[in-house]
């Protein structure tokens, strides 16, 4: 087996940094599909847009059974490595892979037979909008275990510190979908012009390449874990444990999807071109939601070696570093959807009726992102411990009483469709501030931990100590 990075010694902010940025990279290749998509197909339009939109809910509603598998390799792994247990991470591998195949085939075929039901939900009220939806998600379907798989071995290369190789391999798609997506939307010579389903079948492929390429890194010369059989029965008590681990994630992923097509039937209501702006809107937020999933995946292995190995200071002490980054990149993130929403929005949609309603979605939103950043890279933390309860039970509780507010917003108040937004920025404020005071306390409670205290004054030595180096860089110039 190939050398997996120890992550339990060494200097703490380095180490986190080295891990995150791999982590960070491969989170912005795959974002970068997804904005190559809107792209390309914001120029047919925004009914185009809004179908891809609808359809996408499913695809994300699918990823909630990705996580299963990919926070119990990401976790398992981790864990075993840091215990100098190479045996148990070679069956949290295999077994992840193993429930993640099944759950890619029995997901893709009921996408595939039922995908007409499924895109009425929503309640459309054109007929071209519904008919694409339709052709988008078959298409999509079928490529189910190329989107399933490719996450589960992202978290295992991640588990063993191992974060750049996924990061070189989804690149690979990347510059294949940046290929693909424009040939086939528009058409090229003989190529015909597919409009969305272009679009689809652009994504299919590149996720299908990067698969082909993780396996034969996974299973040639250097692979982690040589001559692994997946055709080896599973391990009752490790497929326990991971199904402990990510199931609560999962559940919190999977409810959070479905209250956001809760949502989005609201939205439907003000026609096609609000559920496109949501669309577009929500993957430009993701630029700062990704960022900071890149810290919770590092906090996830960095935490995990280290209770593995028994190592509580070095966990106190790399998720201050994490917290401290991830505000920053919150605070970049606000600045920039807040003050400049309308040139980033027009990128993507240049209509102008689209681009008004984006430009107010983008700066209601904006304001919430630190906080949404605390929440995602403190549920990393909580899931390197094996505590993935707590991050679930506060994401379910508050994402779900979104949907009311959104409701009681929009339809009894002046606000009308920026009542939805409203709702979203304010519950992701108090997850946010909710998730860091239940961590705190966890880490306060333990008795090997350093003592809560210590961390605030850690904080404040920090910022005293950038402060008086700023003032003698000024002096200096």
């Amino acid at each position: 087996m190939s050398q997996h990075k120890d992550l339990t010694s060494g200097p703490i902010f380095s180490t986190i940094i080295k891990l995150v940025l791999p982590i960070i990279a491969t989170s912005m290749v795959q974002l970068a599909y997804q904005l190559t998509d809107m792209l390309w197909i914001g120029r047919v339009g925004s009914y185009a847009v809004a179908a891809v939109g609808t359809a996408g809910f499913y695809v994300w509603l699918g990823f909630s059974l990705i996580i299963i598998s990919k926070v119990g390799a990401e976790v398992g792994v981790a864990m075993s490595l840091g215990q100098d247990n190479r045996a148990d991470a070679r069956l949290y591998a295999r077994n992840t892979l193993q429930i993640n195949v099944f759950t890619a085939i029995l997901y893709g075929t009921l996408l595939i037979v039922f995908y007409q039901v499924l895109i009425r939900f929503f309640r459309l009220q054109d007929s071209g909008v519904i008919q694409q939806a339709e052709s988008y998600l078959r298409v999509v379907a079928v490529g189910t275990l190329f989107a399933f798989i490719n996450p589960v071995f992202t978290g295992i290369y991640n588990g063993m510190g191992q974060s750049k190789v996924p990061f070189y391999i989804n690149s690979i798609g990347l510059i294949a979908n940046i290929i693909l997506d424009p040939l086939l939307i528009f058409g090229l010579g003989p190529i015909p012009t597919l409009g969305v389903i272009g679009a689809a079948i652009a994504t299919v492929v590149s996720q299908g390449l990067v698969t082909i390429v993780f396996l034969i890194h996974f299973l040639g010369k250097g692979a982690p874990f040589p001559k692994i059989s997946f055709f080896s029965p599973m391990h009752k008590k490790i497929v326990k444990t991971i199904v402990q681990y990510g199931f609560p994630v999962a559940l919190q992923s999977g409810l959070f999807t479905i209250f956001a097509m809760l949502i989005a039937r609201l939205i439907a209501t003000w026609g096609p071109i609000p559920i496109a702006v949501q669309k577009v809107g929500s993957h430009i937020e993701a630029l700062s939601w990704m960022t900071a999933g890149g810290f919770s995946s590092a906090l996830s292995a960095f935490v995990g070696q280290n209770y593995g190995a028994g190592k509580w200071d070095r966990i106190q002490k790399g998720y201050l570093a994490g917290m401290i980054t991830v505000t920053g990149i919150g605070l970049i993130a606000t600045i920039l959807l807040v003050f400049f929403a309308k040139p980033i929005f027009s990128l993507f949609i240049p209509e102008p009726e689209a681009l008004k309603y984006g430009v107010v979605y983008l700066q209601i939103l904006g304001l919430s992102q630190i906080f949404m950043s605390w929440e995602i890279a403190t549920a990393g933390s909580f899931n390197g411990l094996g505590r993935t309860i707590p991050p679930s039970v506060i994401s379910i509780v508050f994402t779900g009483l979104r949907v009311p507010l959104a409701y009681f917003l929009a339809l009894s108040t002046t606000l009308g469709l920026n009542g939805v937004w409203w709702s979203m920025s304010i519950t992701s404020i108090i997850k946010g501030i909710i998730m860091v005071v239940w961590f705190v306390v966890l880490l306060h409670r333990h008795p090997s931990a350093l003592k809560v205290q210590i961390v605030w004054q850690s904080i404040f030595r920090w910022n005293f100590k950038f402060l008086r180096d700023k003032r003698c860089i000024g002096g200096k110039s």
